[in-house]
């Protein structure tokens, strides 16, 4: 892994805007998902294409139903619903509140790169998440 990158550039609305729009993102598509209830059919909701072509769950299959429980309270069910996913969720969050930090400073700040080694550890835990939940 590298070293953090920070560069110092022309001021905070510059380098705050895409981590702000992100969180505002975010805080809408939680806003919309919170009054529909993914467990239930007929709600106007993304649906997984590889989901829809295979019938097998991909990585990301469960993650709406996953956040609407949580926004919800319900720790459990989020977990049965994608629980490598909310394995992520902290980490990532964290990552967006130093990238969130470091822009309203008025610096651009980019997380290190994963390198070969990571990336290959990332793609097989994937792999492994996503076999694993289609034969168990």
């Amino acid at each position: 892994m590298g070293e953090v990158t920070i560069h110092r550039r022309g001021g905070r609305l510059r380098t705050a805007w895409a981590p702000v729009a992100v969180l505002a993102a975010g805080a809408a598509g939680a806003a919309y998902l919170w009054s529909r209830n993914p467990h239930l059919p007929g709600q106007v909701l993304p649906f997984c294409p590889f989901h829809k072509v295979t019938g097998l769950q991909c990585p990301g299959c469960g993650g709406t139903r996953m956040v609407y429980d949580l926004l919800h309270g319900d720790l459990a069910a989020a977990w049965h619903d994608n629980a490598a996913l909310l394995l992520v969720l902290p980490p990532a969050a964290a990552v967006h509140l130093v990238w969130l930090r470091h822009g309203l400073a008025g610096r651009l700040w980019r997380p290190p790169a994963l390198g070969r080694r990571g990336t290959a550890v990332l793609l097989g835990l994937t792999a492994a998440w996503t076999i694993g939940r289609n034969l168990f």
